[in-house]
This record gives structure tokens, sequence and C-alpha cells, in this order.
């Protein structure tokens, strides 16, 4: 069905975001929410004028306004084309308890008593605040529209658990040290053929329903194989389409090892781009698939692909913000970090990274266990941690080494010089994984740490382990007290109660191994 023929906005636009001039609402609709708070810039405004010609010239009939929650995942509700002008005025309201529950849906903090964390009790509304910027038509929603959101609390005061706002706190730290921050993302996924929704889905919060039943779609071992990517043709094409209709920086769709295994990579961009195209390039993968008959998950290691787990790799780097110039790349003949005269213990490593770089990624290295909590978020993610397996086990950096945690590329005369953390799993809230990472690397920067050597011998390297569990990374958290500080006590506490809510709960889960195990046995 075609859309209905709408009239053009014909309301004066500033194309560069010049204030008032780009408001999409008259002068007596300025006083909402948005604009008594002052929660706009410039361009934000400009942005919010050119929606209101897009939706009137695309017959956009429904907006969904959603968030990132503590989980990555998209929440919000669906706004009608009448209602849209009060949501870009005033915003949104969503019970606050939404970024208090575990994985389940399981509110983890008393939301209806005095312990309940400030502002976030009673279930009361938190006010999400759509960002014009991020606005996207959805190509297979009929007269469908998309925009992110940063979360407020009623008085405008931002909540300190806005996974976005977190990230942008990051990012301003370090632009205070007059860098900015790219990032490229490499993103692993199974795609299965899916089957029917029966009553056992159902479930409650705490104890989910059992989880779809699903078929293989490709066979594994064959990394690569161009004919095996061509039966999955139809979801290749679809996701493709879909994808680049979004906006989205795809680079590549590819066949990955394990069985039923795909990866998705993206172009390098800002951090916040990046960290948004990942949480809406996730929802579209599973709802474009969703439409053709897959279920796609983004869980490090489901059932029947235990032969290749699905990784996130972050691709890393920085920018002095004064020159463009890339501040990981090495001048030809620049010293060596560990040069003695940096350095009295001598060590340090010429090769891929010039010193700003190498004191970054020593960063990332010791605050690793902690920051894992950010990187593999959920119980099912430290199953992928396996000797030989593509995958990390330890503490440990390389040249162009995938086995290693971080793997380094570039050199002298490279703007590409990068690190690649590959602690990630595709489950990870990007806002938070991004901003981990930016909090250890800063770390170091601060710190001026010297880089240790780098290993050819990633498995059996003489070096800490990573958190075998969930419940080890969030105790190594709970120590790591630059983190917590870069983050703020009160993120990390949040955050380390629920993933300590939500690992308890699944240690006390009689699981089909000990059934098999133990049951017939004793």
């Amino acid at each position: 069905m075609e859309p209905p023929v709408r009239s053009r906005d014909d309301r004066p636009f500033a194309a560069g975001g010049t204030g008032a001039r780009g408001r999409p609402l008259p002068s007596e609709d300025r006083a909402g929410f948005i604009a008594r708070h002052g929660l706009w810039s410039d361009a934000q405004y400009a942005a919010a004028a050119q929606l209101r010609r897009v939706i009137d010239e695309t017959g956009v009939e429904l907006v969904r306004v959603a968030f990132a929650d503590q989980h990555g995942v998209l929440r919000g509700k669906t706004a009608t084309r009448s209602s849209l002008a009060e949501a870009l005025r005033s915003g949104v309201t969503a019970p606050s308890s939404l970024l208090l529950k575990d994985t389940s849906g399981k509110s983890v903090f008393p939301v209806f008593s005095p312990d309940a964390p400030p502002g976030l009790g009673g279930a009361g509304d938190i006010v999400l605040v759509p960002d014009p910027a991020t606005f996207r038509v959805i190509p297979w929603a009929a007269r469908t529209g998309w925009v992110l959101c940063d979360v407020r609390f009623p008085d405008g005061t931002p909540v300190p658990f806005c996974s976005r706002g977190i990230l942008r706190g990051q990012l301003a730290a370090l632009a205070g040290r007059g860098y900015r921050m790219t990032v490229g993302a490499e993103l692993e996924f199974h795609v299965f053929r899916a089957g029917p929704f029966g009553a056992d889905r159902v479930g409650a919060p705490g104890a989910p329903g059992a989880a779809p039943g699903v078929l293989p779609t490709t066979p594994g071992a064959q990394l690569l194989h161009e004919e095996a990517l061509d039966g999955l043709d139809e979801l290749v094409q679809a996701l493709h389409q879909g994808l680049t209709a979004l906006d989205l920086p795809l680079r590549s769709l590819e066949l990955e090892f394990g069985p039923s295994q795909l990866e998705l990579t993206m172009e390098a961009a800002d951090a916040a781009v990046t960290a948004d195209a990942v949480t809406v390039c996730r929802t579209a993968v599973r709802q474009i698939a969703r439409r053709l008959g897959y279920q796609v998950t983004f869980m490090s290691r489901p059932q029947g692909a235990e032969t290749a787990s699905a990784g996130w790799h972050l691709h890393q780097s920085l920018t002095e913000a004064a020159t463009g110039r890339p501040a990981f790349m090495p001048e030809a003949g620049e010293p060596e970090a560990g040069d003695p005269e940096r350095n009295q213990a001598g060590h340090g490593v010429r090769g891929p990274l010039s010193a700003t770089g190498q004191a970054y990624l020593e960063g990332i290295l010791r605050h690793a266990a902690a920051a894992t909590a950010f990187a593999a978020p959920t119980v099912n993610g430290y199953k992928r941690f396996q000797a030989y397996s593509l995958a990390p086990d330890r503490v440990a950096w390389g040249i162009d080494n995938k086995g290693a945690m971080a793997r380094v590329v570039g050199g002298p005369g490279d703007p590409a010089s990068r690190v690649e953390n590959r602690t990630g799993e595709p489950a990870a809230n990007p806002y938070l994984y991004i901003a981990s990472q930016l909090a250890s690397g800063m770390d170091g920067l601060a710190r001026g740490l010297t880089l240790r050597p780098p290993t050819d011998d990633p498995y059996g390297a003489d070096a800490a382990r990573l958190p075998r569990s969930l419940g080890e990374a969030v105790a190594a958290l709970d120590r790591d007290e630059a983190l917590r500080a870069a983050l703020t006590p009160e993120v990390a506490d949040w955050y380390a109660a629920i993933k300590r809510s939500e690992f308890d709960r699944y240690l006390r889960h009689v699981s089909d191994w000990e059934q098999r195990e133990y049951l017939g046995l004793f």
C-alpha cells in the first residue's frame, strides 16, 4: 500500500542548526520539558526540523521512541504521528524500574522501599528525551520511524544510569585531554531456522520460559565458504538492504567458522556514533531475520554451536583533536616507550604503536579483569574464553595475533594503527563496553604506563587469566578503584549489583549437566 500523500513541511529550517530558526515547533510550543531544561543543542533542533520534514514527506505514522537499557536492549514506546510533537517537546515517560532489572526482567533493587536508588523508587517516571539526530525510517515496518533517547529525571537532571550518557561522560573526559576516539565493530552472531512459539516459551521475572526451538542453517568448519553463504542469500540480501537503508556503515557480511555463524563488520567511526550504530544494528538484524523465519541470537555460545563462539572485536584508536593526527601511529624513529630515558626498568616495546598508544594499551591490560564485566556481561560469555579458539583466555597482547586478548595492528606511517580488544561478546552493551575501554586506556595515559612485552604464544603466555565467570569479573570490578572512580562508584555499584544478582540466580539453577552427571550415578 502506498503511503498517504502528505503536504511538505514549509516551516523555516536552518540546515546548519542555528537555534530558534531550526526548531520544529511554533513559538508558543517552545516551553516544553526539553526547551525548559536546555537538553538539545542547536544541531539537534535543526535535526528535529528535518525529522518533521521526513515524516511529512514519507507518510510515517508511528515512531519508536527507545533507549538502550543497562543490557544494551532497546526499550520504549511507539508514538503516533499525532503525539510526536509532544514527544519532541517534552519527551516520553517510562517506569524508572526499567533501570533496575536483570536480563530476566526481575527487579534487583527494592523498588518500593526507601532503599531504592535515589530517584528510582516507587517505579516512578523517568523521561526519555529523543535525540533527533538518530532518527531513521524503518524499511521493513510500514510507515514507521525510530529514534534513540537519553534518559532524564523529571526535574531535567541526568539519570546516572543512562548508558548512552555514561559513554558521553567518558568521551568528554577524553576531549579534555585533547583526543577523540574512533571505534570499529566486528560482530559475530548465529542464525537458526526458527521454530514455532509454544506455550512453554512463557516465563516470569527471574524465571524465563523455554528457549526458542531452532534448527541449524550452515554445517560449520568452512570459514568464508562462498557457497554456504549463498545458501542464506535471502537473508543476506535482506540484511544488506535493511541495514544500509538505516544508514548504518555496513562493510561486510561473512560466513564464520562455526555452524550457523555469520559476522558483520562496520566502518570505523566516532565512538558515540558506532555505539548507536551497534545498538540499532543488533535489533535490526533480529527483526529482519524474524520476518524471514530465522532466529538470530547475539549470545556468545548457544547450544548447537559450541565449536565456535561468537565475539565482538572492538577496534579502537585515538585522534589528536587539534591536529587530526592519529595518536596511535608511531613516527619513524620515535623512541620506544620503554627507552631507558623514559623508563628506569628498561622494558618496553618497539612496535606498531606510538608512546601514546602503548600507554593506552597498558591501561586496558591493567584493568582487563574489571572491564571484562562490561565486555562480557552474561554468564554465557565466559564459556567462550577457551585456549586455541580464536578467543582469548588471558591478559596479553600480540602484534597482529588473533589469539591474544589485545591484537595490535599498524606501524609507522599507518594512520589505521589501532588496538583490537577481542574480549567482548556480541551481547555487550555498546555504550558500557566502549566506556570501560576508554576509562581503562585513559588511566594508562594519565599514569604514563609502560607497555609490557607482546606475546607470540597467547595461550601459553605467563600472564594472568581472564575472569573465568561473570562472578569473578564483577568481583574484579568491585576491587578496581581506578575504574570505579572513572565510571563513578554509583554506576559501578549499580551495575555490579545487577550482574551479581544475575550470576547468583544462575548458580541456584540446577542445570541439565548436573542432572545427567549425578542423578543416575549416586
